[in-house]
């Protein structure tokens, strides 16, 4: 189940499903240590006229959404035969570990009510099944969660601080479906203590006058001691549940309306969507400097792992989107991240746990009894790229000059070293998809477009011979391409080839990422006609022609894939690729409607609160795979901000992209 909303601070990252139950919840950074995830789920229940129901069945109807221009949630349930409502308003407190949900009922009877509300929590701290503790602490009447350094408190108010009634016990162990079930005859046992796999439930009881509404308030707060979560839960006391709501709300909205961008033509849902993405992605950036690619732990259930890890390809591509609406700090720390984590060696490894150590990997570092670097060198390349994009924006030349020697020079000089001599082409490794081991043509040209980069940064800081020796072999590495990697008979790009016994192998799957290379490292000039051709045919190829539409990665990609009949599955990134193709053809502002039309038919996708998920079913429009994926989000991001550069460098209007 996709996730339909996400909130973050930073520090914590919570994932809402469609029925508004939190289902993810990461801390104390961003994509790593799940303390909620699969199966488990914070159900949420209702007892009123004694019925009981809870949110996710078929009795419900739920919305879930977002409030434009900042970082709120904003969930309505509906139950006709209860003739009820209910309305969740929720944020994560920008400033501290603190998830806050504003519930107002809504009786929608003739008559005056009594509502009992019940909210089920189940933790697996640390992502560990055993030693964890639940208790009541009378003292504040709050629910404590444990085990260590991490700790959660659950409290509420309802006119005055408090939990009323409550109850502890088992979760899925010794027979025990869960302390949930307690609630469904409307009565809580008050079990005030257990451990092992946990979970608890608190009730609020609350009188609704007829066709009248009452507002309480939930919260969790997180820490590593019960002193800092008890600290946290009296600070909420003291400023006030609405207080931290607003103070919330107002500084997304001045975070998300920083820049005076003027959408020029763009239609409502173009910047709903737009504004919507760039917190999405912002809460998917640690404040340490990871970027993760998801926080949707779903995928569990289905795989052996998630997205929630960093792969600095992704990650650069975020840190590029938000350099591009000016959130430079956020950028800066990625690329002090990679400063980092980069080897001595001087490439990057397959992806990264969000406190920077290594992440799970299926690259082997021996293939056929030969040793190989299980890596992406894209990787490496799209780093080092991206920071030239940073300083470009930023002109931090101070900040190019600590990380040149340790970042820069060092990812450069492997990438050089890393040539083959014959054909002056990056060697092997793993392409863009993590799947096909080979001399692909994207890692090629972005390889080009590090070097480059790398080449104008040694010149800027007066290192000629460094200079001269990164474009030499980017020139190669150009020359390469066209020889090796293209086919003039078909007007096509190669996927990859490799050499065996001294022969060529050529892997002739036509690829979308392969043009895109040739595009996003400006290997060639955007009007070059055979980039135009090779654009061209390219999509005819892998355009799903289906009523949903879109475009797949490669021809017979299977990863999800729904039908036969197509190429592949639409992707939104993949899509928004031939966007941006078109962003930089144009000549005029005509030129700019099939930029719009993929604009829209990105926006029809998205769910209301603005998620993109990875890719969409052919035939149906839903959504696949993990959902958010910051990726999908990024290249949204980057198209827009890529037609607002375009309609200014025409002189369409003069201040459409601020900040250039």
């Amino acid at each position: 189940m996709p996730k339909s909303l996400v909130l973050g601070n930073g520090n914590i990252l919570v994932g809402f499903d469609k029925f508004g139950q939190l289902r993810d919840f990461y801390f104390h950074y961003v994509g790593l240590e799940n303390h909620v995830g699969p199966p488990l789920v914070h159900k949420i229940g209702v007892f009123t006229d004694g019925i009981f129901s809870w949110i996710d069945s078929k009795d419900w109807e739920v919305s879930v959404d977002c409030e434009l221009d900042t970082q709120a949630g904003v969930i309505e349930a509906q139950n006709e035969s209860l003739k009820l409502k209910i309305i969740f308003n929720d944020i994560v407190y920008n400033e501290k570990n603190i998830l806050i949900r504003k519930v107002t009922l809504r009786n929608l009877t003739e008559r005056p009510r009594q509502i009992e509300i019940f909210f089920n929590q189940q933790f697996e701290i640390f992502q560990a099944h055993k030693g964890d503790t639940a208790y009541f602490d009378p003292k504040d009447k709050t629910i404590i969660h444990y085990k260590g350094r991490r700790v959660f408190l659950v409290n509420v108010f309802d006119g005055e601080p408090g939990i009323k009634d409550y109850s502890i016990g088992l979760c899925g162990i010794e027979g025990k479906e869960g302390t949930f079930k307690d609630a469904e005859d409307g009565k809580l046992e008050k079990n005030p203590i257990e451990h092992g796999l946990v979970d608890s439930v608190v009730g609020v009881s609350v009188t609704v006058e007829a066709k009248k509404e009452s507002v309480f308030y939930y919260w969790l707060t997180v820490g590593k001691s019960i002193e800092k979560v008890k600290e946290l839960n009296q600070f909420i006391i003291d400023r006030g549940t609405e207080s931290l709501i607003e103070t919330t709300k107002d500084y997304w909205n001045a975070w998300v309306n920083k820049q005076n961008f003027t959408f020029y033509n763009l239609l409502p849902s173009h910047i709903d969507l737009f504004k919507k993405s760039l917190v999405i992605l912002r809460t998917h950036a640690d404040n340490t400097g990871p970027i993760i690619a998801s926080g949707d732990s779903d995928l569990l259930q289905y795989e052996r792992d998630t997205y929630s890890y960093m792969w600095p390809r992704d990650a650069s591509i975020c840190a590029l989107a938000l350099d591009k609406v000016g959130d430079h700090n956020v950028a800066k720390r990625f690329f002090e991240c990679a400063n980092q984590i980069i080897t001595d060696e001087g490439y990057f490894m397959h992806k990264y746990r969000s406190d920077k150590s290594l992440g799970s990997s299926w690259h082997p570092w021996i293939k056929d009894n030969v040793p190989q670097l299980p890596i992406q060198e894209d990787e490496t390349a799209l780093v080092i790229w991206g920071l030239w994009q940073h300083f470009d924006l930023t002109k931090d030349l101070e900040f190019i000059e600590v990380v040149y020697n340790s970042l820069i020079k060092k990812a450069a000089d492997f990438m050089v070293s890393y040539c083959d001599s014959e054909t002056g082409l990056p060697k092997p490794s793993y392409d863009i998809w993590e799947m096909k081991y080979g001399i692909s043509t994207f890692t090629s040209c972005s390889v080009y477009g590090a070097l480059t980069a790398a080449a104008k940064f040694a010149k800027l800081l007066g290192k000629q011979k460094a200079a001269a020796n990164y474009y030499t072999v980017a020139q190669k590495i150009k020359n390469g391409i066209f020889k090796y990697l293209y086919n003039p008979q078909s007007g096509l790009l190669y996927k990859l080839i490799n050499f065996e016994n001294g022969k060529m192998v050529i892997d002739e799957t036509v690829d979308i990422s392969s043009v895109h290379g040739l595009i996003k490292f400006r290997v060639v000039d955007i009007g070059d006609a055979k980039l135009a051709t090779i654009f061209e045919r390219t999509v005819q190829k892998l355009e799903v022609k289906t009523d949903v539409g879109g475009i797949a990665r490669f021809e017979g990609d299977r990863y999800f894939t729904v039908g036969y009949e197509v190429p592949g599955n639409p992707w939104f990134n993949t899509t928004l690729w031939v966007a941006q193709y078109y962003v930089k053809k144009a000549k005029k502002e005509d030129d700019m409607k099939k930029v719009k039309d993929y604009l829209s038919w990105v926006a029809k996708y998205a769910l209301p609160s603005g998620i993109l998920s990875e890719q969409l079913n052919p035939y149906t429009g839903e959504q696949i795979s993990v959902a958010p994926l910051s990726w999908s989000h990024a290249e949204y991001i980057k198209t827009v901000i890529g037609y607002l550069e375009k309609l200014e460098e025409l002189g369409i209007c003069k201040a459409c992209y601020p900040l250039k």
